[in-house]
């Protein structure tokens, strides 16, 4: 099968891994750009059910404090959803939240939110935006921005996984712990969806598992301790240092059974402060007491030590030089079914073993033939050891591994959260716990791939391994080693076949491997060979007496043979075997069955059946086979070849054995001797027999060719099968991809959801908050739309307009009014909705109150008239205040009047007594108002004239009128007045007399001239 180049292309770098002591380490290989920030960057990914997430997190925030990190949400939005995520989270922060912008800068005490279909990564200070490159059911928008964190922040990267399902962040969680960085995960109990912090915490490497409300804390607690660490020198003294380290190493050592004493101390010590900040341990000394006083800490720095980080095809350029240059050679020269062996030390959870894997079934394919693949996987971590013997990765491996091999070597699960290697590359893997230190190492290799894991090793054990890896390859196998290592000084033992992908190849042995003996690089167990040492020369292998005698009788004494499988596929021929095959007509093959000569297929292929069903060897002798025209008779063998004990599940091997028989003496009779039949009956026997035995061969000719035509349609059937399975596996293939999809959109809908959910919540209480601020106003409100059917109403609008709850969907105009000589409303209405300009009017409802009627077009934040808005607000009151201010206006203007005339102006009730006397009438009459009021109006009047006074107040009770009159009045200082009066009674609503005024006016003489002044 012919590779894809998808797989060439398809594969990224990611973040390089760091496994110590059996995988690579970051910083121990190209050095990494310092970071451009001074603090610490917190990335913090979630899915569906992230929202709750965020809430509780920020709400544990504490306000009052400068927290000095700024925090990068990222999460899987739906790619045609405008989002709403930095509005929600505005919400439980005080900080400033924003929405990201391509090149924005990184800002402590902020947060930032990743816009809807975009990935996101952090350089040089500032979030980069890119379009997504996968389509939604392969992206993982959370590993992308993880890794770019831990690869531009190192040590002040921390990451925190939220609820969400599938697998995203789990690489990055690795890259961040690479480079010594701190992960939090939420507690998969207090999750909506769980399969991301699970993910996580399934890799060992999460510092803490905290609901998201009691993450804040912890993340200030550690952010302050690395600080503080930070302003302090970090490392102490050598000398206590390396007393420390000892005590340390010899902890792990006697707890674990590895010795980390030869790894580069930079490195340990690295992990070890690391281990400090996340127990907030200040001194070197300090943290040794605290693993003395707890062996469980123990476990976790050497967990701490084997941070498994490494991903499938890493370095790619790598991978490809050694796909195009290796994997080639490894099976040039090699018949197929031979052995070709593999050694992965340091694997950790396997991605680069079945990475190599994958490369050497894809060149099995291309060649046609079988070979036995062995990759020997090994690492001391148990934990590792475990997952790649599962064989079971996140689904965020697709990031890595091209589509076609994606869906040819790895099986989704049934929710599509991670991936299971096929069983026939599975097969080709031999994993097991092995220390490369002190264990024999692998032997008769035809490559080693032992990538990062030199270089935390110092020169001491460097130079102890690589003479081990030149002993244990074969003659010209090859070394794969990661981009930052070498073979040092042992120029002599490899050659550099490409120096940038790190490829070499095995030199020729030597006697001393610069001052090192064959003896002293092997470990103790070793294979038994015999070698013969000669001085100052190469090791020149001693040819045994058994081995010489054995190849003579097998070149000249054994008989013809060929070695097949169950089928008939010939595998090995020995001798001259052309006496008894020949190649069949049609496609050239190796099928014996096939290729046997006449005579000997038919009891071939009963034998190699009998065989087959007894397990044991069957024998047919005088086998007659057609050779040439003649005849040759040849004993036939057929047995059971034993199976290796190590592998007793491969294929069954069967050996054929042709072997000519010896020609019987005496066979011909003597001349003299009679004959006991005529000629005639020898001739009708020999007719006899060979009719016979044409019957039996066109029999068996017959059946020779029922059988082939049934093979034929068997094999007919057989590729029809195979189109059929080739279709449905394109059709899974298509599946998977539409269910991968459908994952996503499910995750992208789980988080609209959760923010529509948030704002239905906000809308209901708004809505709820609306209704009772407009029934608390007392405000009787109908919302029309632009046809006039009612959508909703108030409760106070009853009072004006008969409306029940069925009315709404009715025109307006259908609905009786309790309105009085008001019948424009729907008029009205409609001229609003035409001109936009609102519209108010006074209206009297029947029942006495009056309404301020006003109608506003209904406008949208989108500034859309989609309809009127009519209220009614009661001021019936506020009419009221208006008809008393009319009559107070109207009694201020009259008493100005009464106050300013020059007349005596007087007010009295029926009975006579005085309520009001104006300024003139104390300059008439020189009584005060207080004294006026005071008396009644007879006490002014004379006595003779007093019942002429008491008949005309009786008279103005009963409504009459009076023409003006003349008569006397009493002044204060008892002079009489003569006066002409002007009487007139004031009446209620009723038309009832209440009270009467007067206005009096002195007598200028005793003719007209009264007269004329009154009519003045």
């Amino acid at each position: 099968m012919t590779k894809k180049p998808a797989s060439k292309t398809k594969r990224k770098t990611s973040a390089q891994a760091m496994v110590p002591p059996q995988e690579a380490p970051k910083e121990l290989e190209a050095p990494a750009s310092s970071p451009e920030v001074e603090f610490p960057i917190v990335g913090i990914g979630a899915s569906a059910g992230g929202l709750a997430a965020f809430e509780a997190f920020f709400s544990g925030m504490p306000s009052d404090i400068d927290c000095g990190m700024a925090f990068v949400l990222v999460q899987h939005l739906a790619p045609d959803h405008k989002s709403i995520l930095t509005d929600l989270v505005k919400r439980y922060t005080v900080m400033q939240v924003f929405e990201v912008e391509d090149g924005m800068v990184v800002e402590p005490n902020c947060a930032y939110i990743i816009p809807p279909n975009r990935d996101m990564s952090f350089e040089h200070g500032t979030l980069r935006l890119q379009e997504p490159s996968a389509p939604r059911g392969l992206r993982f928008p959370i590993d992308h921005f993880f890794r770019s964190l831990a690869q531009s922040q190192r040590e002040r990267a921390i990451g925190i996984v939220l609820s969400g399902m599938g697998s995203d962040g789990t690489l990055g969680v690795r890259a961040i712990k690479t480079e010594g960085g701190m992960i939090m995960a939420q507690n998969p109990e207090s999750t909506e969806f769980d399969g991301m912090p699970r993910s996580a915490i399934a890799t060992g490497l999460v510092d803490y598992v905290l609901p998201p409300a009691e993450m804040p804390a912890q993340l200030i607690a550690y952010s302050s301790h690395v600080s503080g660490k930070a302003q302090r020198p970090i490392q102490p003294p050598a000398h206590k240092t390396g007393a420390s380290l000892k005590r340390a190493f010899t902890l792990l050592r006697a707890q674990t059974g590895h010795d980390f004493s030869h790894y580069k101390q930079n490195t340990i010590l690295r992990r070890i402060e690391r281990r400090m900040a996340v127990h907030q341990v200040d001194s070197l000394d300090g943290y040794v007491h605290y693993l003395e006083q707890t062996p469980s800490e123990v476990d976790s720095l050497f967990c701490d030590l084997l941070i498994g980080v490494t991903n499938f095809f890493r370095d790619p350029e790598a991978f490809e030089a050694l796909e195009e240059q290796v994997i080639p050679a490894l099976f040039a020269d090699k018949p197929p079914g031979s052995p070709v062996r593999v050694w992965v030390p340091g694997c950790s959870t396997g991605e680069e073993a079945y990475s190599i894997a994958i490369l050497l079934h894809e060149h099995m394919e291309r060649l046609e033939h079988n070979y036995k693949v062995q990759v020997f996987a090994t690492d001391i971590d148990v934990r590792a050891i475990e997952q790649a013997r599962s064989g079971i990765y996140p689904s965020c491996i697709a990031e890595d591994i091209s589509p076609a091999q994606l869906a040819r070597y790895f099986v989704p699960d049934s929710e599509g959260g991670s991936y299971q290697v096929q069983k026939c590359i599975r097969d080709l893997l031999i994993i097991s716990e092995q220390d490369i230190i002190r264990d024999p190492p692998f032997s008769r290799l035809d490559l080693i791939s032992c990538r990062n894991l030199l270089i935390y090793m110092d020169t001491m054990l460097q130079k102890k391994l690589i003479p081990l890896f030149h002993y244990a390859l074969n003659p010209d196998g090859f070394l794969f080693l990661g981009t930052s290592e070498s073979v040092g000084e042992y120029v002599n033992l490899f050659s550099t076949l490409d120096r940038k992908a790190k490829l070499y190849q095995r030199k020729e042995s030597v006697a001393r491997l610069q001052g090192h003996s064959i003896e002293g690089i092997l470990p103790a167990k070793r294979e038994n060979r015999t070698v013969s040492r000669l001085s100052g020369k190469a090791l020149v292998p001693k040819v045994q007496p058994r081995e010489l005698m054995e190849r003579t009788l097998l070149q000249h004494f054994t008989p013809v043979g060929a070695l097949i499988n169950e089928h008939g596929d010939i595998l090995y021929l020995h001798g001259r075997t052309g006496y008894y095959l020949e190649p069949s007509p049609g496609e050239p093959g190796m099928n014996i069955l096939k290729m046997a000569r006449e005579g000997l297929r038919r009891e071939l292929t009963i034998a190699l059946h009998k065989s087959i069903l007894h397990r044991q060897p069957v024998v047919h002798s005088g086998v007659r086979v057609k050779t040439n025209g003649h005849f040759t008779t040849v004993n036939l063998t057929v047995r059971p070849v034993g199976t290796d004990p190590e592998h007793p599940h491969e294929q069954s091997l069967y050996l054929v054995i042709l072997e000519e028989a010896p020609s019987e003496p005496g066979a011909s009779e003597g001349p003299g001797e009679a004959t006991s039949f005529s000629d005639a009956d020898v001739d009708a026997r020999i007719a006899a027999l060979k009719k016979e035995l044409q019957v039996k061969e066109d029999y068996l000719q017959s059946t020779n060719e029922e059988l082939e035509a049934s093979n034929e349609e068997l094999k007919s059937s057989n590729e029809e099968m195979q189109s059929m399975n080739e279709e449905l596996q394109s059709t899974n293939e298509e599946l998977e991809t539409s269910k991968e999809e459908l994952q996503s959109v499910n995750e992208e809908l789980a988080t609209v959801n959760a923010e529509l959910q948030t704002k239905v919540a906000d809308l209901s209480r708004a809505n709820n908050d609306m209704n009772n601020l407009l029934a608390g106003t007392g405000v009787g409100t109908i919302f029309v739309d632009y046809r006039q059917h009612i959508q909703r109403f108030t409760p106070a609008i009853t009072q004006v307009i008969n409306l029940i709850l069925s009315d709404v969907g009715r025109p307006v105009g259908h609905v009786v009014s309790n309105l009085l000589g008001y019948n424009r409303l729907v008029e009205d209405i409609q001229s609003v909705l035409d001109t936009l300009i609102p519209k108010e009017v006074e209206v009297q409802a029947k029942s006495g109150p009056w309404f301020l009627l006003s109608i506003r077009p209904y406008r949208t934040l989108e500034n859309v008239i989609e309809g009127a808005v009519i209220t009614f607000v009661n001021i019936t009151e506020l009419k009221k205040a208006q008809l008393q201010a009319r009559d107070t206006e109207a009694l201020r203007r009259l008493a100005v009047v009464v106050r300013d005339s020059s007349d005596a102006i007087t007010v009295q009730d029926l009975g006579g007594r005085i309520l009001a006397w104006n300024p003139g009438a104390e300059r008439l009459y020189g009584w005060g108002e207080e004294e006026a009021l005071q008396r009644n109006i007879g006490d002014l009047v004379p006595e003779g004239q007093r019942e002429g006074v008491r008949a005309r107040l009786q008279r103005l009770a009963r409504n009459e009128a009076l023409e003006p009159y003349r008569m006397q009045r009493l002044a204060k200082d008892g002079q009489v007045v003569e006066v002409w009066v002007t009487a007139t009674a004031l009446v209620n609503d009723s038309l009832v007399p209440y009270g009467l005024v007067t206005t009096e006016r002195r007598a200028r003489d005793h003719g007209g001239a009264g007269q004329e002044d009154h009519r003045a």
